[in-house]
């Protein structure tokens, strides 16, 4: 049995968020709050394994009330947000301090609990009640520690990351700095609607330049996010193209399609970084990469909220595994290779 605690202003909302998730009786609501004050206070007293939140609550708003959980007693929180596109920067913020996930009610539909969409909501909540919350990131290694990387040059830095990732990502990116010369192509799963203020909020939060990715852009300083439903590669002449019909894996935009380009166009100057999220995207084109001479990085256990994709990376055969201190510490200790140019 799930315990969940809901944060919800809206009564009629709450109540129909309850029926679906107690549907199939392996999950209860211990509670439900409508303000985030009296969410925070309950928590002692509730111990839920997850809690889902809207962030526009009167009083305390939700993105503070994710924050001080994160800070205090962290656990998995699931956002329910009524703000898609460039609206979504709060959420991206929520995301960034902590929550796991994040859905759009619209994107909800809560009007059947027997349905096949409200299964695969129940199914949802339950894989990230077990997932592993962080409210610390380990230090940096120390210098000379784990596998020699500082010498390497690179032309392109490719990030795959899912499930729990944007607080990372934020991270990492906020460790470069603004002229930081090599291109950054990410790959984000993120729920619909959500990528252009992920983008927005990143931009405007980190010193490094952040934007959705653009076809026929020139892969050049910043980091690159693919947009929804497509997938982001490297072409042969070092520009970035979206591919809409490609089916890749479970995912679009897919990290292996991103990484794989890598490992075709850059060759040993690519690469390939695989953060926390459920599934297996990513590991095969980071083998790839590493194939081709280049720099294949995975997260480690104790730092991932879900241990899925860089598990697979790792036990496929990518040889450096670092938290997101090192990994940053890495990608600062690369010299800046231009482009192969293709004869």
């Amino acid at each position: 049995m799930r315990r969940v605690l809901v944060c919800e202003d809206s009564r009629v909302y709450a109540a129909a968020l309850r029926t679906t998730l107690e549907y199939d009786g392996d999950i209860e609501v211990a509670a439900v709050c409508s303000t985030a004050t009296e969410a925070l206070a309950a928590l002692p007293r509730i111990r839920p394994d997850l809690v889902t939140m809207n962030l526009e609550l009167p009083g305390m708003d939700g993105l503070t009330a994710v924050e001080e959980i994160m800070n205090s007693t962290p656990l998995p929180i699931l956002v329910l947000s009524s703000h898609v596109g460039t609206g979504s920067k709060k959420t991206a913020a929520a995301l960034a301090a902590g929550a796991l996930d994040a859905i759009a009610k619209d994107d909800l539909d809560l009007r059947d609990p027997a349905s096949p969409a409200g299964a695969v909501f129940r199914r949802r909540v339950k894989m990230l009640s077990r997932a592993r919350v962080i409210r610390h990131l380990r230090p940096a290694h120390k210098a000379g520690a784990g596998p020699s990387y500082n010498a390497r040059r690179a032309s392109v830095i490719g990030i795959c990351v899912s499930t729990g990732g944007p607080q990372v990502l934020a991270r990492l990116l906020a460790a470069l700095p603004a002229d930081y010369p090599i291109p950054i192509l990410i790959v984000q799963h993120i729920g619909a609607g959500f990528t252009e203020g992920l983008a927005h909020w990143l931009d405007q939060t980190v010193r490094l330049p952040v934007a959705i990715a653009r076809a026929g852009l020139r892969a050049c300083p910043g980091a690159w996010i693919a947009p929804e439903g497509a997938h982001l590669k490297l072409a042969t002449n070092g520009q970035l193209s979206l591919d809409r019909r490609t089916i890749v894996g479970h995912h679009r935009p897919s990290g292996d399609a991103l990484l794989g380009s890598i490992a075709t166009v850059a060759g040993r100057t690519g690469v390939a970084v695989v953060l926390t999220g459920m599934g297996a995207d990513g590991a095969v084109g980071a083998v790839a990469v590493q194939g081709c001479g280049g720099l294949a990085i995975a997260q480690d256990e104790a730092s991932s909220a879900v241990y899925g994709m860089p598990k697979v990376a790792a036990d496929l055969g990518v040889e450096i595994v670092l938290p997101p201190a090192g990994i940053a510490s890495c990608l600062l200790a690369l010299r800046h290779e231009p482009f192969p140019v293709p004869r």
